[in-house]
C-alpha cells in the first residue's frame, strides 16, 4: 500500500522570503496602457479592485487574507492561469521557494498537495536534494536580476508522487517559473569582479562558493513562484526500462523482475498487471521458462501438461505467421484453443497480450502481459508494448549469451588451460592468495585480475544466408519425406480399405501444401513425430501382411538415415558445408595466430557460430618483462587485414566443392581507444571493464546486421572486406594498409566510403569496403 507522504518543510533554505502580489499587480497596471482595448479594459477593472484592497499591496504575512479575498485573487491570477486550461493543467502558485500553495488548479491539488495545501515530499527526492536545487535556482535569479548575468536553465527536475486512485505512482517534470519574483537588497550590494562572476557561472554546483561570495542575508526574495507539472511517466518508465534491461543478469533475479513488473504496471496504469518472459532456445527448439523465478509465465507453464502442447503450438504458429503481438482483450471469449484458454484462466488472467521478441532475423523469446480484468489490455495498449518490446528482446538475447558464456567458462575450467599470454598474472594472483591464507587470513579471496590500456581487435567471417539455407534444407527434407510416405499410403489404398489410410493421406497432403509455402518453427519436430508414431508402425504392419507393398515400403526406407531415422539429405549437406567453411577458417586463423604470437604475445579468442568470430587484446599490461610499442599494434592490424584477405580467397576457392554453395563475408571492427579487461572469476573469462567500454561490446554484437545509409544494403558482402570505424584517424591508418595490399595485387583498386544506418543504441558509424582479388 502507498503511504501518505509527509509535507515537505525546508527549515534550512538560506534566504528570507516574502509572499507578495506586487509584481502581479504591476503586470495588470502595465496592461492598462495596452493597445488591445479588451486587455486595457480588463486591466483597468482589475486596477479598480486592487485600489480598494489595501491588503493586496505590500507583503502578505496572513494567508487567510488570500482565502477571504478569493474573488480578487482569482481575478489577479487570470494572468497566470488561463481559464480554458484551468481544469486540465497541473499548475500552482507558491510562496517563494517554499512549500505552501495559495492558489492552484484542481489537478495540482490532486497530484501534489496534502489537506493543508502543503506540497508533499516527492518519493524520489529527499529534503536535502530539494533544498540544494531551490538554493541554486534562487542564486540563479539573484545573478540575473542583480548582476545582469543570465545562466543556462537547470535541467528539469522530476517529482515521483503517489497516485492513490490506482495505488501506484507517477512521474512529473517540474518547471519553476519565477516571472513574478523579485530580489530586494538588504545593505550594500556585494561587489563581484568579472573574474568572480565568470567563476561562479562555471561552478553552479559549488554552493559553498556562492554562499561565501553572495551572503544570503543580503538578499530577500519577494513575490511568488509558479510550479508547472507535466506528466512524464511514460518517458521516465521507458528510460528506466532501458537502463534496467541492459544490466547483466536482470532476467535471472526474481526481485529485479518484480521491479520491472512494477514499472510496467505504472506505465499501463494497471496495478495488477503481470509480466511473463520465456526465452527461446534455438538449439533445443523449445522455450525456456523463466517462471521458476517469477511464477507467472502463462503460455510456457502449460508445456508441463503434455495434453496442452497442441494449443500452445497453434498460438505460437499464429504469432509467427502474423509477426505482430496477439491481443486477447477477453480471454474467456477469445478465438483460441480451449486447453490454452483454461490454462490461462486458471492463472486468474482475463486479458492478455502475447508478443514474440525479435532480435534481427531471429526470435529470441516470448513476452506475456496479463491482467485479471477484462479489457485492461487491448489494441490501444500495443503502442506502449511496441516501445519496450526491443528492450526485452535485447535483455533475453544477452541473458542467453550470458548463460552460454557461463557454460563455456565451466568447460574452460574443466578442460582448457589459461591463455599462455596471461598465465603469469594468474600465477602471481594465486601466489598472493596462498600467502594470505598461510598468514592466517582464512577468508581471503582472489584479487581482481584487470589489464588496463589494452587495444582490442575484432573480426568475423560470417556464412551469408545460413539461416535461410538451413530453413530451405529442413523444408526440402520434410517435403521429400512426406512425399515418400504419401506414395506408400497411396499404394496401400489400392490393397487395403482402411479409414486411417485416408486420414493419413489427408494429413500428408495438407502438410505438403503448407510446407511448399514456407516452414514454421516446430514443423520439423511435429511432422517427424507424426511419421514416427503413426505412419511407420502402419508401414511395418503392411509390409508383413501385404507382400505387394514391400517394394514401395523398401524404397521408402532406403531414403531414411538409419541412425537418425529421418530423411537427412539436404540438412546433412548444409551441416557439412558449414562445418567445412568453419573448419577452414578456424584452422587458418589458429595457424596464423601462432605465427603472430611470435611477433608479440597477445590474447586470442575465437568461436564458431554460423561463421567464425575472433577477438584479440594486445598491450603492455598483458605481458611480463617485454616492452610494448604501438608498432606491434599496427603490425597486428595489418596482419588481421591480411588474414581476412586470405580467408576471403580460401572460402571463395572452396565454394565450388561445397555440398551447398554458400559464400562468406568478412568484417573488421576498428577501435583505436585502449580499454580495460577484467577476469570475471564467476564466469572464468575476460570481459571489458567499465560502463564507457561497454559500448565497444554493444557495437560488436550489432554490426553484423549493419546496413548502408540510404540504400538498406547489407554492409557485409561476399568477396569484400568491410572495416567499421567511428573516427577519421582510424580510417586514415587503414588507408595506408589498403594501399599497400592494393600494390601487392591482393585488393582491387576501388575503396568504398560508406555511412551506416543507425543501430539500436549506436549511431555515427562509418565503414570502408574493399574488394578482394580472388584469382
Amino acid at each position: 500500500m502507498l503511504k501518505e507522504p509527509t509535507p515537505a518543510v525546508s527549515p534550512t533554505f538560506p534566504f528570507r522570503t516574502t509572499l507578495s502580489l506586487e509584481s502581479l499587480i504591476a503586470y495588470w497596471r502595465a496592461g492598462e496602457e495596452s493597445a488591445n482595448q479588451g486587455i486595457a479594459l480588463l486591466s483597468r477593472s482589475v486596477g479598480q479592485q486592487v485600489a480598494a484592497a489595501d491588503w493586496a499591496r505590500g507583503p502578505i504575512t496572513d494567508l487567510t487574507l488570500l482565502e477571504c479575498n478569493c474573488d480578487l485573487v482569482e481575478t489577479l491570477m487570470l494572468a497566470v492561469f488561463p481559464p480554458a486550461s484551468f481544469t486540465t493543467d497541473i499548475v500552482g502558485a507558491i510562496t517563494p521557494f517554499q512549500r505552501h500553495s495559495f492558489y492552484h488548479t484542481p489537478r495540482f491539488a490532486e497530484v501534489l498537495l496534502n489537506a493543508s495545501n502543503s506540497i508533499k515530499q516527492p518519493l524520489n527526492i529527499d529534503m536535502r536534494q530539494l533544498e540544494v536545487y531551490t538554493t541554486r535556482m534562487a542564486y540563479q535569479l539573484i545573478l540575473e536580476k542583480v548582476y545582469g548575468v543570465k545562466l543556462p536553465l537547470q535541467g528539469t527536475i522530476i517529482f515521483t508522487v503517489p497516485d492513490y486512485s490506482i495505488g501506484l505512482y507517477r512521474h512529473y517534470g517540474v518547471e519553476f517559473n519565477s516571472t513574478f519574483l523579485d530580489v530586494q537588497l538588504h545593505g550594500e550590494k556585494p561587489e563581484l569582479t568579472p573574474e568572480q562572476l565568470d567563476f561562479l557561472s562555471r561552478n553552479p554546483h559549488r554552493t559553498e562558493l556562492w554562499l561565501e561570495l553572495l551572503p544570503p542575508e543580503r538578499f530577500e526574495l519577494v513575490g511568488f513562484n509558479i510550479l508547472h507539472l507535466v506528466d512524464v511517466t511514460e518517458q521516465e518508465i521507458l528510460s528506466e526500462l532501458k537502463y534496467d534491461l541492459l544490466e547483466r543478469d536482470v532476467l535471472q533475479a526474481s526481485d529485479r523482475l518484480e521491479q520491472i513488473q512494477e514499472k510496467l504496471r505504472v506505465l499501463f496504469g494497471k496495478p495488477f498487471l503481470q509480466l511473463g518472459i520465456a526465452a527461446y532456445d534455438e538449439k533445443k527448439k523449445a522455450f525456456v521458462d523463466f517462471g521458476r523465478k517469477i511464477n507467472h509465465s502463462f503460455l510456457t507453464k502449460q508445456l508441463h501438461n503434455p495434453d496442452a502442447s497442441s494449443g500452445f503450438r497453434q498460438i505460437y504458429s499464429q504469432l509467427w505467421q502474423d509477426r505482430r503481438p496477439l491481443v486477447l482483450e477477453d480471454v474467456e471469449n477469445a478465438d483460441m484453443p480451449e486447453d490454452l484458454r483454461q490454462q490461462i484462466l486458471s492463472l486468474g488472467i482475463r486479458s492478455a497480450i502475447l508478443a514474440l521478441l525479435p532480435y534481427g532475423d531471429d526470435t529470441v523469446g516470448l513476452l506475456e502481459l496479463g491482467s485479471p480484468n477484462v479489457g485492461d489490455l487491448n489494441e490501444f495498449s500495443l503502442e506502449n508494448v511496441n516501445q519496450f518490446l526491443p528492450l526485452f528482446a535485447v535483455a533475453v538475447k544477452r541473458n542467453a549469451e550470458d548463460i552460454q558464456t557461463r557454460v563455456q567458462a565451466i568447460i574452460k575450467e574443466k578442460f582448457t588451460a589459461i591463455h599462455p599470454t596471461m598465465e603469469w598474472r594468474f600465477t602471481d594472483a594465486a601466489q598472493n592468495l596462498l600467502q594470505k591464507v598461510e598468514d592466517g587470513n582464512r577468508q581471503a579471496e582472489m584479487e581482481d585480475i584487470v589489464f588496463h590500456d589494452v587495444y582490442p581487435l575484432h573480426g568475423s567471417s560470417d556464412i551469408r544466408g545460413s539461416s535461410t539455407a538451413r530453413n530451405e534444407a529442413i523444408q526440402g527434407d520434410l517435403i521429400e519425406h512426406l512425399t515418400l510416405a504419401g506414395k506408400v499410403l497411396k499404394k496401400a489404398s489400392e490393397f487395403q480399405q482402411l479409414p486411417i489410410l485416408d486420414e493419413l493421406k489427408f494429413y500428408t497432403n495438407k502438410n505438403l501444401r503448407r510446407l511448399r509455402q514456407g516452414i514454421l518453427t516446430g514443423d520439423e519436430v511435429s511432422i517427424f513425430e507424426s511419421i514416427r508414431t503413426e505412419m511407420e508402425p502402419l508401414f511395418e504392419y503392411l509390409r508383413q501382411n501385404t507382400p505387394e507393398l514391400q517394394p514401395v515400403i523398401q524404397q521408402y526406407w532406403s531414403h531414411i538415415d538409419p541412425e537418425l531415422g529421418i530423411l537427412y539429405k539436404r540438412r546433412k549437406a548444409f551441416e557439412e558445408t558449414t562445418t567445412l567453411l568453419n573448419d577452414a577458417v578456424s584452422s587458418y586463423l589458429d595457424e596464423e595466430d601462432a605465427k603472430a604470437q611470435q611477433m608479440f604475445p597477445h590474447y586470442f579468442q575465437r568461436f564458431k557460430t554460423d561463421g567464425v568470430e575472433h577477438n584479440i587484446y594486445v598491450g603492455a599490461a598483458l605481458v611480463q618483462d617485454k616492452p610494448f610499442d604501438l608498432v606491434f599494434l599496427k603490425n597486428l592490424r595489418l596482419w588481421q587485414l591480411l588474414v581476412m584477405v586470405e580467408i576471403t580467397r580460401r572460402t571463395a576457392a572452396l565454394k565450388p566443392t561445397l555440398p551447398v554453395p554458400l559464400d562468406t563475408t568478412q568484417l573488421i571492427l576498428i577501435h583505436s581507444q585502449p580499454l580495460s579487461i577484467r577476469f570475471r572469476q564467476d564466469e572464468r573469462q575476460f570481459d571489458v571493464d567499465g560502463a564507457y567500454n561497454i559500448r565497444y561490446e554493444i557495437i560488436k554484437k550489432r554490426i553484423d546486421k549493419a546496413t548502408i545509409q540510404g540504400t538498406g544494403e547489407r554492409l557485409t558482402q561476399p568477396g569484400r572486406i568491410a572495416l567499421v570505424y567511428s573516427q577519421q584517424r582510424e580510417a586514415d591508418e587503414y588507408y595506408e594498409y589498403i594501399d599497400y595490399l592494393q600494390d601487392r595485387g591482393l585488393l582491387e583498386p576501388e575503396i568504398e566510403e560508406l555511412e551506416l544506418e543507425e543501430l539500436q543504441g549506436v549511431k555515427g558509424l562509418l565503414a570502408l569496403r574493399v574488394k578482394v582479388k580472388l584469382n
